[in-house]
């Protein structure tokens, strides 16, 4: 026989009902942009990044795609913090970047992941970010947690690398760069240095399930600061127009890759750089236009005249 308790212990007891006009609070998942990294910037963190880097990422890379670095002397005069803007075709792509950066800014480098994919489980999340210091970044809009975290971690004196595109590439060709590196430099008032990773998609395509040995370049362009090219037009650069230029720059590289140094040059006093982001035409004719170093099915050729690092 059930006995039935009298209404009113029974409204104490059930579970209090939300007021439909009221809004709901979101609720804090501590994943995503909500992952707190700040214990892999601890010092026996950074030791086993760092022996992570040095021991397995590297001799990793190298076995895989030889990398030949080409203009680090660009980085010379840099103190830091540094924001490292490069083009994304690959997963691959960080790993190749940390590992090809100088000793002085590696140690002491974050990367931007997207946080809907690196930091979407706990493992993934504490994975990613300790073993290459990766912090989430929103990328399907605007985050002002994201922006925030990066530009805390700029003051401090990290550096920063930071894919513009926002995501690999679908097609091998350049997309659009968003805002987020030309902000955080013009808010931090930190250089950015484009590079151009030439390669790295036939060893490792966006969608693919194997890996292919192969040859890749990186290259490292003329550090770009807020204001410069505003400077010489009187005129104030805004956060839009210095994520053009980053990606302009980018484009410079990947004309160099392709050709050489001094035709690159010569293309782009004249405004003839190849465009980034491929021709304005049907999939097929974009496929037929790529380069070979950007071809699933092939390898990128490396030029002998470059200095394995």
């Amino acid at each position: 026989m059930s006995v039935r308790l009298p209404r009113i212990v029974d409204d104490v007891l059930s579970r209090p009902t939300w007021p439909g006009t009221l809004p709901r609070p979101l609720e804090r998942r501590n994943l995503g942009v909500d992952y707190d990294t700040a214990w892999t910037r601890e010092p026996w963190a950074r030791f086993l990044r760092r022996a992570f880097v040095d021991n397995v990422t590297r001799p990793f890379v190298t076995a895989l795609t030889s990398p030949r670095v080409f203009g680090r002397e660009h980085l010379d005069p840099l103190e830091g913090p540094v924001i490292f803007a490069a083009n994304h075709s690959s997963h691959l792509d960080t790993s190749i970047v940390v590992s090809c950066l100088p000793d002085r800014f590696r140690r002491r480098t974050v990367v931007a992941a997207a946080a809907d994919y690196f930091f979407d489980r706990p493992w993934k999340a504490a994975l990613w970010s300790l073993a290459l210091g990766t912090i989430p970044m929103e990328r399907n809009k605007v985050s002002r947690q994201s922006a925030d975290l990066a530009a805390s971690l700029l003051t401090d004196g990290w550096n920063l690398v930071i894919f513009p595109e926002g995501g690999r590439s679908r097609d091998g060709w350049g997309q659009e760069f968003r805002g987020g590196a030309a902000y955080l430099a013009k808010r931090c008032n930190a250089p950015v240095v484009p590079i151009h990773l030439r390669g790295v998609r036939p060893v490792f395509p966006k969608g693919g399930r194997a890996l292919r040995r192969g040859k890749v370049e990186v290259r490292f362009g003329n550090p770009l600061r807020p204001g410069d090219a505003a400077a010489q037009a009187d005129r104030e650069e805004d956060a839009r127009h210095f994520a053009a230029r980053i990606e302009e720059s980018v484009a410079l590289l990947a004309d160099e890759a392709e050709s050489d140094w001094w035709s690159a040059r010569k293309r782009a006093a004249t405004g003839r750089t190849p465009p980034f982001r491929g021709p304005a035409a049907s999939s097929w004719r974009r496929a037929w236009a790529l380069p070979s170093s950007a071809r699933r099915t092939s390898s990128a050729r490396s030029k002998s005249s470059a200095k394995p690092w």
